[in-house]
């Protein structure tokens, strides 16, 4: 059997050449350590003719899928742990480097590519491996790390109307990244993250070993809660714990122009959000505005809502709590909670349920060219701040740009900062997304667009948390420094450049953990936990 399925990998793979030889030990590791044929129709190398569509079709940020962009020797698609565990094995053994991806949405492409041309690596992809498990009446649920946030919710809405899951609203996010960087989302002001939420998982180690929460320890179960994807180890599934929420939520959508007062109300917003009761979710958009009659440009300001609870509820709450808002019914539609979560991010009603399966969803973070950054505010913006702000929305490089305000408070400010590596909890207002996208053909001027970002990045710097100036772990970004990834020990001082303004003083538990579940760090990429030198 062995013979046969060697030849099988070859005939498809690659030409015999010099440069294909750690292509060719690799492969033929693979179908040894494998054990039966079918890993065959799971292995894509270069010379492959489905090899692009592969790679590309979980590839969200596209600025990752040029042909200059670093690209994995083979990618393999499991159908089973096995496969995982020959996969880890084999690059072990020859000295290849492992990425994994679950839903691509990696902000700097760090689970489908690399910095460096002389990294060579393989990478793992999930998408066979996305199954969900619901039981309703022990409110949990087991979801395997291909999975998309999505399928997760589709699952949870099919078997019952009353029950969710605090993740984020993307519905085309890979659960496996997105828990394993924290995963905030719709009700995580009631119920905190998604990574908080996490009552077991599954995970293959160094060794190819499989772990569950009890054998792993809770040192390792902590850091793969919120402690950022690929340091690790790989993540097969999740066991989460399912939250109550009623059958209707209301959700609600008031847009407002710099000629609408939008200032003052963005300013008045600062004081309000975090304080409003776990059940509001609250955040705003700013964006520009182009209008049809005259073409002037102005800025505006999306207030959006979610609410567990009726519109009568919310209403008056909103009217003594924010009452500038001017919130009327027209504003709020009433829907379930997995209809808000298509809501939220598509701004249409009535949408099918069968669209949170729709892999391939265009966004600003998906399926597109985009950069984006991050920060977390603790002290009010001044007015006059935001009154400096505007005028770089009407730069040309700003015409796909949005910057996307979070209120925190709530079941936040109530758990440790040291409950997951995650730390950003009590003290946070609210948090800050940065996006600028662009259109394929002005890809080629690319560094204007995100020197346009790092401009307005580089403007927020006194209004912003300091010392370290915090960023969020699952909006990846490189700007603020990248480990050396052709090292594999001497990582440990870049990282503690980068490392603080994830994970603040939970860094160094990381590293402890890292040190004692892979010293040779093995699963690494540009910003993954070192071990100590």
């Amino acid at each position: 059997m062995f013979p046969f399925l060697l030849v099988i990998l070859l005939s498809f793979s690659w030409k015999i050449r010099a440069s294909a030889q750690p292509v060719e030990e690799f492969l033929h590791c693979l179908s040894l350590r494998s054990g039966n044929s079918s890993i065959a129709k799971l292995v894509y190398t270069q010379h492959n003719s489905s090899y692009s569509s592969v790679l590309d079709s979980s590839a969200q940020n596209f600025r990752f899928t040029t042909p200059s962009t670093p690209k994995p020797l083979a990618i393999i698609t499991p159908l089973h742990p096995s496969h995982i565990q020959a996969t880890v094995y084999c690059c072990r053994k020859h000295g290849l480097q492992l990425r994994t991806r679950s839903g691509g949405h990696d902000f700097e492409g760090l689970s489908y590519s690399t910095m460096s041309y002389k990294v060579l690596f393989v990478m793992i992809d999930l998408v066979n491996l996305r199954s969900v498990w619901v039981d309703v009446e022990k409110a949990s649920a087991w979801v395997e790390s291909g999975a998309t946030v999505g399928e997760l919710y589709y699952e949870i809405a099919r078997k019952s109307v009353t029950l969710a899951f605090p993740a984020g609203i993307g519905h085309t996010i890979g659960i496996g990244g997105h828990l394993s960087g924290g995963g905030y989302g719709l009700i995580f002001r009631k119920y905190g993250l998604a990574a908080d939420n996490v009552l077991d998982a599954r995970l293959i180690d160094v060794k190819g070993r499989i772990l569950d929460r009890k054998s792993m320890g809770e040192e390792l179960f902590w850091a793969i809660c919120g402690g950022g994807g690929g340091s690790f180890g790989i993540v097969l599934a999740w066991k989460l714990k399912l939250v109550p929420v009623p059958a209707n939520v209301t959700t609600c959508l008031v847009t407002k122009t710099l000629e609408q007062n939008a200032t003052k109300l963005v300013h008045r917003w600062q004081s309000i959000g975090h304080k409003l009761p776990k059940e509001v979710h609250t955040s705003f958009a700013i964006s520009r505005l182009n209008s049809s009659q005259d073409g002037r440009m102005t800025v505006q300001a999306s207030f959006s809502s979610i609410f567990l609870g009726s519109i009568n509820d919310l209403l008056p709450l909103m009217e003594e709590k924010f009452p500038e808002i001017e919130l009327s019914k027209q504003d709020c539609l009433e829907m379930s909670w997995a209809e808000s979560i298509l809501y939220s991010t598509l701004f249409t009603a009535g949408l099918p349920l069968e669209t949170l399966l729709n892999r391939s969803q265009v966004s600003p973070l998906s399926k597109s060219f985009f950069k984006a950054k991050s920060d977390f505010v603790k002290q009010p913006i001044p007015e006059s701040a935001f009154e400096g702000l505007w005028p770089k929305f009407y730069e040309e490089e700003a015409k796909s740009a949005t910057i996307v305000f979070v209120a925190y408070g709530g079941k936040m400010d109530e758990i440790p900062e040291t409950e997951s590596p995650y730390p950003h909890r009590a003290g946070n207002l609210y948090t800050i997304l940065y996006i600028v996208d662009w259109e394929d053909d002005e890809n080629v001027n690319s560094e204007r667009y995100m020197n346009w970002m790092r401009r307005v990045y580089d403007y927020m710097a006194p209004y912003v948390s300091k010392s370290p100036r915090e960023a969020y772990v699952n909006y990846r970004d490189l700007d603020i420094g990248a480990n050396d990834i052709n090292d594999h020990k001497g990582s440990y001082a870049q990282a503690k450049i980068w490392g603080p303004k994830y994970f603040k003083n939970n860094l160094d538990r990381l590293v402890q953990v890292k040190t004692r579940v892979d010293p040779e760090n093995f699963f690494r990429h540009e910003q993954s936990i070192p071990p100590l030198p």
